[in-house]
């Protein structure tokens, strides 16, 4: 199984797929930590952001290869970038669910305003990605972070994961 945890910046994405990664017992990659991983700090070119997709795939694909279910996080903001799961869930016969993290803008920015683990995202980032995010069309569970808990968001996501 793929999960995918999307969803612009600094909706609590990674607090969640970590916390969501310990319940399931999965491995958990995402870019951020691949953006460290390799180096790419500061790097949000185009050339950039593909390398660093490219290589959270090939972490997914190795997973897979050991029939090992995942937990994926990145914001995933157009469906040329979240395609290529698709194709990897068709290609290891296993289910993708996706889940959406969703956060008011003003909750957004007042989180941008504290010092965050992984990411270096600002406002003015989120601003350009919110620009250019395409809607999921996809089935999904969507999770509001600034009105749930992370516990509350783990049940919710549990219970859609198991349907």
């Amino acid at each position: 199984m793929i999960i995918i945890v999307m969803g612009l910046p600094a909706t609590g994405k990674t607090s969640f797929a970590e916390s969501l990664a310990e319940v399931l017992a999965f491995p958990h990659f995402n870019t951020d930590k691949s953006r460290i991983a390799l180096d790419k700090l500061g790097q949000y070119d185009e050339a950039t952001k593909q390398s660093i997709y490219q290589h959270l795939m090939a972490k997914v694909e190795e997973e897979l290869k050991r029939n090992s279910s995942v937990i994926v996080d990145a914001t995933f903001y157009t469906a040329e970038v979240r395609r290529p799961y698709l194709t990897l869930a068709e290609k290891y016969k296993c289910p993708i669910v996706f889940i959406e993290l969703k956060a008011d803008p003003a909750q957004i920015a007042q989180r941008m305003q504290q010092e965050r683990k992984y990411s270096e995202a600002d406002f003015e980032v989120y601003e350009k990605i919110k620009a250019i995010y395409e809607p999921l069309l996809v089935d999904h569970c969507t999770l509001w972070s600034d009105q749930m808990s992370i516990a509350e968001m783990i049940d919710v996501a549990t219970e859609y994961i198991s349907q």
